[in-house]
């Protein structure tokens, strides 16, 4: 399949670039935080205490500031903020535990004073002096499950539910007492043969909440949570393991994946046989996919190619015509040919190709506060913040 490689003409802000000092591989964007530009990134260092660097973005004068706080539990393989207290997330990290590493899951808060004008400029000499910690407010006991691989929050709750997935069981907990307590509410079991394990997985937004999407090995499965039961099984989604999935915000059967076969594919889980829509744009593992909160259009993704792509991906969207599809426009109305051509789908297209990276990127994210600008990480500490070209914006807006 062609996809038009678009040139959008217009002067575009150049990218921003912040480095940690270590390797890294978790990001977020603080989910509950409407007005702010913030980011989260979590690091994973062996010989020294980890951090999560709290990323602020003053998009007016394009400068990046920061703080530090210290996560001495271990290195974080992944990051998720809560959607209702900005002051709230969740890790998945790496601890020794009797000469074994075992991946755990928790629930953390932010010390009151990180919001508190304590961020500097990231060329600041004296910064990261004095790191504070997170506070502990509960562990997600998985010992009896298997190693945690995501915590997911309850997308647009009121974080008061997460989903941890352990091995080959998906955990819906319950947290209570200010999230200092975490009870197991229902589970759900991968069964089959051989080892079996999640790879990575998606709360639906959508159907009041009530179904998660999981990636195991090649294949994607929908549960229902009221019943903890499987929906519906993509068997060879990817020719290789399933590395991201991701949830159209706007419409409700809609999911993209991305995997080792260095594919995007775009499902309607109504019908599994065949994507409604495949990219190969990359030439390795595509390890994260995203699609824009706002313009469902805009698909993020990031590989250990090193590159960043932001595709176009308007036929598939809520918005195929250039803008809400209704009931009205799809009648028989009058054989007015110029009606018939303004209604044929608008084409796909890759808009942007970024190349800052040097390393893998294991994360693309979206930020919360603004749906026009994005953070992308990779592994040697690398986090960059792009905008959508401009003339795409308008384009999109006007």
């Amino acid at each position: 399949m062609d996809f038009l490689h678009q040139t959008w003409e217009m002067e575009d802000d150049a990218p921003v670039i912040y480095g940690l000092e270590f390797q890294a591989r978790a990001l977020t964007s603080q989910t509950a935080e409407s007005d702010a530009i913030r980011f989260l990134v979590g690091t994973q260092s062996l010989k020294f205490d980890n951090q999560i660097h709290i990323i602020d973005f003053d998009d007016e004068n394009n400068i990046i500031s920061k703080s530090v706080l210290l996560h001495q539990a271990g290195e974080i393989w992944h990051i998720s903020a809560s959607p209702a207290d900005k002051a709230v997330l969740s890790t998945c990290y790496n601890k020794t535990s009797e000469s074994r590493v075992v991946t755990c899951g928790a629930v953390w808060r932010m010390p009151p004073e990180w919001e508190s004008g304590s961020h500097e400029s990231p060329d600041d000499p004296h910064n990261s002096h004095n790191p504070q910690n997170l506070e502990l407010l509960c562990h997600l006991d998985n010992s009896a499950h298997g190693n945690a691989s995501s915590v997911l929050w309850e997308p647009m709750g009121d974080g008061k539910r997460v989903i941890s997935l352990a091995d080959n069981h998906a955990l819906l907990w319950d947290l209570t007492e200010s999230s200092t307590q975490a009870t197991i509410s229902s589970s759900a079991t991968l069964e089959g043969k051989g080892q079996l394990k999640f790879t990575s997985g998606k709360w639906s937004p959508h159907h009041n909440c009530t179904q998660l999407a999981t990636a195991n090995d090649t294949a994607i499965r929908g549960w229902d949570l009221r019943t903890m039961s499987q929906i519906y099984c993509i068997e060879n989604a990817h020719g290789q393991l399933v590395r991201d999935l991701d949830f159209n915000p706007n419409k409700q059967y809609y999911l993209a994946s991305c995997g080792d076969d260095c594919k995007v594919k775009f499902w309607d889980v109504r019908n599994i046989n065949e994507p409604v829509k495949s990219l190969e744009e990359h030439s390795h593992w595509v390890w994260s996919v995203r699609y824009n909160h706002s313009h469902d259009q805009l698909v993020l993704t990031g590989s250990s190619d090193s590159r960043v792509i932001l595709s176009n991906m308007v036929s598939i969207s809520s918005e195929p015509f250039g803008h809400l599809v209704d009931d009205d426009d799809l009648s028989d109305g009058e054989d007015n040919h110029q009606d018939e051509k303004s209604k044929e789908p608008l084409q796909d297209s890759i808009i942007s190709t970024y190349e800052e990276h040097e390393d893998s990127v294991y994360a693309v994210e979206w930020s919360s506060a603004d749906p026009w600008l994005f953070a992308s990480l990779s592994y040697d500490g690398r986090l960059v913040i792009n905008r959508v070209p401009r003339a795409l914006k308008y384009h999109i807006l006007l």
